[in-house]
């Protein structure tokens, strides 16, 4: 039951209160009703008996029914005296006539010859003026109230599973109605992100608790723009003011290099402190180009870009790294194919992909360009022969300092792949790894079409 849909529950547990309600209510119109009909039966023999036993004969009109009543008179010993109605024999056992005629008045419940179905007995001592010792007996068959009865029990049992279903169908739609404003939230909440802080949850007109769990819910989202907006300012300015010092202490290396009378070990300490020097002046750059991706401002020139002499640029641009590890770097498709993206920033993405490659993957690197058969559209694609994404990398591949084992140990800050999904974002495209062997990151990107040209008039 708790696997049910909550909708599904509030259904079921409706339905369940209604079968119990309905069984209670039949329950107790069916005792209702018995009582009634019996008080009645019992009222029209009362009546009956007593015009027999001042009269002192059994006719016709105190047996009712010939089919359904009689009434007798019968002596103490049982033997009948006068009867009218449809009965054959005596309505008394010789034991509840001697009963009857010392005085008792009673009522017996059985099958009579002659009568349908059980008959109810009255049976009483007659009147002193009629025979001495004398018994009135006056019977009516209850095949008429077992009939009304038994028309109860089938209408509940026709009526009640109906009743239930209509109940239910009912209790469902009520159920999705008090729901809706909760399903409401729940689609907001799946589009709500962080980089558009003014979307909230929708909240409902009426102040119950969907709504307090609203507002809950929107302060929650209100604390969570206010760290991250100061988490993207902080990242900004660091950024912003690290650039400044890490050029400073970059021109001052290269002052002492170029100055020369080092030993072989300053020598080799400086050049290795002015690599740092560029690893955290290319780290300031990417923090802040990632956050201004995150702030939704970053800039980009959009210009007609070929992209085949785009793909060989940045092949030629890494070709020393890449024979420096005895690896090649190959340039597949593009002929013919523009988009309309910033120069810039497209080399940048495209290179932090290859620079990748090259870093942690394995064999020849490919930078392939297609059209995309789907949706339209131009897809770049670099891809390895290396060992590809871990399984738990590649779904957290895109984030901001994701890195895999291999990238802890070589240094990588993990941001490559954020500026490439921040640059891709922000042409209007998107970036994906592409499952299969190796290592494959795909750009999509809108495919530039030309302007139709206007008719000479």
């Amino acid at each position: 039951m708790t696997r049910l849909p909550i909708r599904a529950r509030l259904t079921a547990a409706f339905a369940l209160a209604m079968v119990l309600v309905l069984a209670a209510a039949g329950l107790f119109v069916y005792l209702r009703l018995q009582n009634d009909l019996n008080e009645s039966v019992t009222a029209s023999l009362d009546s009956r008996s007593a015009a027999v036993a001042s009269s002192g004969q059994a006719t016709a009109g105190a047996s009712g029914d010939a089919e359904e009543g009689f009434a007798q008179i019968l002596t103490a010993e049982g033997r009948v005296l006068e009867s009218a109605g449809g009965i054959r024999g005596p309505a008394l056992r010789p034991a509840e006539a001697v009963e009857a005629g010392a005085g008792a008045e009673f009522t017996v419940e059985r099958d009579v010859p002659g009568i349908e179905g059980t008959a109810r007995i009255l049976a009483r001592p007659a009147d002193p003026a009629g025979p001495a010792g004398s018994v009135v007996a006056v019977g009516q068959s209850l095949d008429d109230r077992d009939e009304t009865l038994s028309g109860l029990v089938t209408s509940f049992a026709v009526g009640g599973p109906i009743a239930v279903l209509l109940a239910s169908v009912l209790g469902y739609l009520l159920a999705t109605a008090g729901l809706r404003p909760v399903e409401a939230m729940r689609r907001r909440a799946g589009a709500v992100s962080l980089a558009h802080g003014d979307e909230r949850l929708p909240l409902p007109a009426a102040h119950d608790e969907v709504r307090r769990l609203g507002e809950t819910l929107n302060e929650m989202l209100d604390r969570l723009q206010r760290s991250f907006d100061r988490e993207r300012r902080f990242v900004a300015d660091a950024s912003h003011e690290l650039r400044t010092p890490v050029a400073v202490v970059k021109a001052e290396l290269e002052a002492a290099l170029r100055a020369g009378g080092h030993d072989p070990q300053v020598r080799e300490a400086l050049v290795a402190a002015l690599e740092e020097c560029d690893h955290l002046a290319q780290l300031a750059e990417d923090l802040l180009l990632v956050a201004r991706a995150a702030e939704g401002e970053l800039p980009v020139r959009r210009e007609r870009l070929d992209v085949r002499p785009l793909l060989e640029s940045v092949s030629a641009r890494f070709g020393d790294r890449a024979r420096e590890r005895r690896r090649d770097i190959h340039v597949e498709g593009g002929d013919g194919l523009r988009v309309e993206a910033d120069e810039f920033r497209l080399r940048q993405a495209l290179g932090n992909l290859v620079d990748n490659a090259l870093r942690y993957g394995g064999g020849d690197v490919v930078l392939r360009a297609g059209r995309a058969e789907a949706n339209g559209g131009i897809e770049l694609e670099v891809a390895d022969g290396g060992p590809g994404f871990a399984p738990d990398l590649a779904e957290r591949a895109f984030e901001r300092f994701a890195r895999g084992d291999v990238a802890r140990t070589r240094g990588g800050t993990g941001l490559g792949l954020a500026i490439v999904r921040a640059i891709a974002e922000a042409h209007g495209g998107r970036a994906e790894i592409v499952p299969g062997a190796g290592a494959v990151v795909r750009i999509w990107l809108p495919e530039w079409s030309a302007p139709p040209q206007e008719g000479l008039s």
